[in-house]
């Protein structure tokens, strides 16, 4: 196995991007709270790699199943915001616990991404549909 076929399993093991629109919904695995921070580092490489070449409009990361996570995967979002930005979009984050929003309000992030209970309600809030 190639390292490039590794790192895309790698990718694709614990993220799920899904498109609706011009809207799209990447899902991090609960996984992703146990994963050294290279591996999320090279894993979240091949997820934004096809979301810089076809840029969404607006970008909902759904943490439903996620409980916590670490600077490495607060650096993912950042390097996801920062293209939904460049195109006029919006980044803004789904099921999120109460834990992790502590852990934004503490760094501020809770001021630069809007916070919903559900994906459904992001989606709506965007203006999308399922």
């Amino acid at each position: 196995m190639t390292t490039e076929t590794t790192t895309a399993s790698l990718a694709n093991e614990y993220f799920q991007i899904k498109r609706h629109g011009d809207m799209a919904v990447i899902i991090p695995s609960p996984e992703v709270e146990h994963l050294p921070d290279t591996v999320v580092n090279t894993a979240a490489q091949m997820v934004l790699a096809p979301l810089k070449s076809d840029p969404p409009t607006h970008l909902i990361i759904d943490l439903t199943g996620v409980r916590y996570f670490g600077s490495a995967f607060i650096t993912f979002l950042l390097r996801c915001h920062l293209p939904v930005k460049q195109q006029g979009g919006e980044l803004v984050l789904a099921g999120v616990n109460p834990r992790i929003r502590e852990l934004l309000k503490t760094t501020a992030l809770d001021t630069l991404w809007a916070l919903y209970s559900t994906r459904r309600e992001a989606m709506d809030a965007l203006g999308g549909s399922d």
